[in-house]
């Protein structure tokens, strides 16, 4: 049995100085693990190991630093089952999907560990004859990472992975409702041999551990995924000490589909991005916009299909849909849905919580579908996170294109049409982050992750994801034994006439 009583910190596994957390299981609510409850001094130390450690990562090729990413992904892989095991038992998932996301928490240390030879620099010709300018990619030092409860190990990797390969060293903070996946994965970035306070590992609460993380004036970088709310206080405490920030906040992704459409792709993908991980996911379906000419079939389709889907024990590879992750997430969608029938929302298929729960004390909600909305009801514009979706008739791509774009979130959308002329203009005139045409996520890892508007400044992945852990550096090179000025074309003194024949300023 892994202990989760102490947080790794400075290559120390370290007890909480503001005492323990109990984490509760969402399937059955019985206690899982005592975890450390960090105090903000530690917080504080916890960015000092890193301050420490970073320069020393930094002087190794990114090919060494590449190499023992090489081997956190191979123990992530040796540790999948119950690894997986863990995700499903702190966060409610299945065991099928969470044994996709401990896949894909390998694959980004696999995936990062590649760029070991392709973090690139570029060389311009100067204005002085004898000289190159240069401008490197460094990094930017210490990252705090702060992560939420919908993937606790796959955003582990997410963040950590390119921290590595880019040279910083980074203090993570798991969300005090899922620690347990972060606690493990320490343990096999310590077996991988990290230097000590390369990462490090800090749980406890958002209000004091997240808040003396990012508050702190020796952190470089903030990268966060989670919610609105939390992006914005986080963003308003770096201010003070000038710090630059990458959010990956909520969604409301429309799912658009028109009267040409393949209707079985259509359905298929309209069920499982909906009801994926309870709902809880931020490119998740939260509001379908179908033609009027396939409404009919199409909502008789999904429907079905979405009866057939089995609630119930997560650790079963026969579930489709698990429980919420806490009380209090399953309240807040219980708000929301009765909210909007009082708005005037008609349910088609009533789900709500179970007569009789698939397993007692767990948090179990069904899949809830909700017609006759309008686009201006709460439903239809504020984020749900949870198996319950709201559906609306269009008469047009204009009106769905319209729909979909007056919104304050902007991560993904997702388009169902073989016209080439309106994919092409989704592409051109839909305002998200992402669009999936004839396809649903999740994104890749050489993609972008990221949002418009209320979801956030900044992303995750490939290279443009990679590029928020690095800093820029210009190098003027004078090889020439000569001072530049007077030779510079926009130099007043320069003998040679700037273009347009004057020197003036």
């Amino acid at each position: 049995m892994t202990d989760f009583s102490k947080m790794w910190v400075g290559g120390k596994w370290l007890a909480g100085d503001a005492g323990i957390r109990t984490v509760f299981s969402p399937t059955d609510g019985t206690k899982i693990a005592d975890v450390p409850e960090a105090s903000a001094d530690q917080a504080a130390a916890a960015i000092d190991a890193a301050r420490h450690a970073q320069p020393g990562w930094a002087t190794l090729s990114p090919l060494q630093r590449g190499q023992i990413m090489h081997r956190i992904a191979a123990l992530i892989r040796d540790h999948a089952a119950p690894l997986a095991e863990l995700v499903v038992r702190e966060q409610g998932k299945t065991i099928s999907e969470a044994r996709g996301e401990v896949g894909g928490a390998a694959e980004f240390f696999t995936y990062f560990a590649e760029f070991a030879r392709r973090i690139q620099g570029e060389i311009f010709p100067s204005d002085a004859p004898g000289e190159q300018i240069w401008i490197q990619r460094v990094p930017v030092g210490v990252v705090v990472g702060i992560i939420p409860w919908n993937y606790p190990a796959a955003l582990v990797s997410r963040k950590v992975a390119p921290a590595m390969i880019a040279g910083n060293a980074i203090v993570l903070k798991p969300h005090e409702e899922t620690p347990l996946s972060a606690l493990y994965m320490a343990r096999l970035f310590e077996e991988a041999g990290v230097p000590a306070g390369v990462v490090n590992i800090i749980t406890g609460a958002g209000n004091t551990v997240g808040a003396a993380l990012t508050a702190n004036p020796g952190i470089d970088l903030v990268t966060m995924t989670g919610s609105v709310p939390t992006g914005k206080a986080i963003m308003a405490a770096v201010a003070h000490n000038l710090v630059p920030v990458s959010l990956e906040l909520g969604g409301k992704a429309p799912l658009i589909v028109m009267e040409d459409a393949n209707l079985d792709l259509a359905v298929a993908s309209a069920v499982t991005s909906r009801f994926m991980n309870c709902g809880q996911v931020c490119i998740c379906n939260e509001r379908m916009l179908v033609h009027e000419a396939v409404y009919d079939d199409f909502m008789a389709r999904f429907i079905a299909a979405t009866k057939a889907l089995n609630v119930g024990d997560p650790m079963l590879d026969s579930t489709d849909i698990g429980p919420k992750v806490s009380g209090v997430e399953l309240d807040k969608v219980e708000r929301i849905t009765k909210a909007a029938i009082a708005q005037g929302a008609k349910p088609l298929l009533r789900g709500g919580r179970p007569d009789k729960a698939p397993v007692e004390g767990g948090h179990w909600l069904l899949p809830t579908v909700l017609g006759d909305v309008t686009a201006d009801m709460a439903i239809m514009r504020d984020e749900i996170f949870g198996p319950v979706v709201p559906v609306m008739r269009v008469s047009s791509f204009e009106e769905a294109l319209e729909i979909a774009n007056d919104s304050r979130y902007g991560l993904s959308a997702y388009l169902f049409t073989n016209d080439f002329t309106r994919i092409m203009r989704a592409v051109q005139d839909v305002r998200f982050g992402e669009i999936y045409i004839n396809r649903i996520g999740p994104e890749s890892l050489q993609g972008y992750h990221t949002g418009y508007r209320n979801s956030g400044p900044g992303g995750d992945d490939g290279i443009h994801g990679l590029d928020a852990y690095l800093r820029k550096k210009t190098v003027y090179a004078n090889y020439s034994g000569k001072s530049p000025v007077g030779l510079m074309p926009w130099d007043g003194r320069c003998s040679v006439p700037a273009s347009g024949g004057s020197n003036s300023r």
